[in-house]
């Protein structure tokens, strides 16, 4: 791992932090509406005690995680169909371009008429959130997978399915795991959004009940440990892509 790469991405965040702090320390900025960082990680601290901050982690995380890991694996598994099968592809992409461009909330009431109040329904809507962007990276890029490689593959006796395990997978999983952190990113908003709209647990839940009761510091920390989550699962696949898909290369070796 390159040392060099955590020190330069903490530089600007630390001095946001610093400027932040002086702001509001000198109340240039409303210390009402700007808790000095010092407060909010003491407030961060006393909640990690308490246990409540770990308890409404562990709930937007089992949420986001199973979600995800259930939408993205039906949606590789469609989005390879749609990609190396002709009328697969005909008969999914009206449905799965409808119901990408539909506002995934707009289907929570929906969800919960079918499913009921439970978790249930929200697991299944960051389940479809998720779905849409693996189904749509997979089967971009089991189309762009280059004509030579398949006919040489037939040529040697490949069927459909030794095409499918043979060629298009390890040719679309780079395109895949790109599909897979916009679609883990994705599928943390639906659920703190979930959360916000109707749960009673859950950072969503966390940050909504602090803005009722206007206790500004409990918002602003799970605003920025949801912010946090988020950064650690993107960099998180990055390294598993690294480590997984070795030829592929990354930025930082340029």
């Amino acid at each position: 791992m390159n040392w060099k790469r955590p020190i330069v991405s903490a530089v600007p965040v630390l001095a946001l932090f610093s400027a932040w702090e002086l702001l509001s320390r000198t109340e240039l900025l409303d210390p009402l509406l700007f808790p000095p960082p010092s407060v909010l990680l003491a407030a961060a601290w006393g909640m990690l005690a308490s246990g409540e901050l770990p308890a409404q982690i562990r709930a937007t995380m089992t949420r986001t995680l199973i979600g995800c890991l259930l939408g993205s694996l039906l949606g590789f598994i469609t989005g390879l169909l749609m990609g190396g099968v002709r009328i697969v592809r005909w008969f999914l992409e009206p449905a799965v371009s409808a119901l990408n461009s539909t506002p995934k909330l707009t289907l929570l009431p929906m969800a919960m008429l079918f499913l009921g109040i439970g978790d249930a329904a929200r697991v299944a809507l960051i389940a479809a959130s998720a779905f849409i962007v693996l189904a749509i990276h997979a089967a971009d890029a089991a189309r762009s997978v280059q004509a030579g490689y398949v006919e040489l593959a037939v040529n040697y006796g490949a069927r459909r399915r030794d095409l499918l395990r043979r060629v298009y997978l390890p040719a679309t999983l780079p395109q895949v795991f790109t599909g897979l952190r916009i679609a883990l990113g994705r599928a943390l908003v639906i659920t703190v959004s979930v959360e916000i709209v109707g749960s009673s647990d859950g950072l969503g839940s966390m940050i909504w009940l602090a803005w009722q009761t206007l206790t500004t510091e409990k918002l602003y920390v799970g605003v920025l440990v949801t912010a946090s989550i988020g950064t650690l699962l993107h960099w998180g696949l990055q390294r598993l892509e690294g480590l997984l898909l070795p030829w592929k290369g990354t930025a930082d070796a340029r």
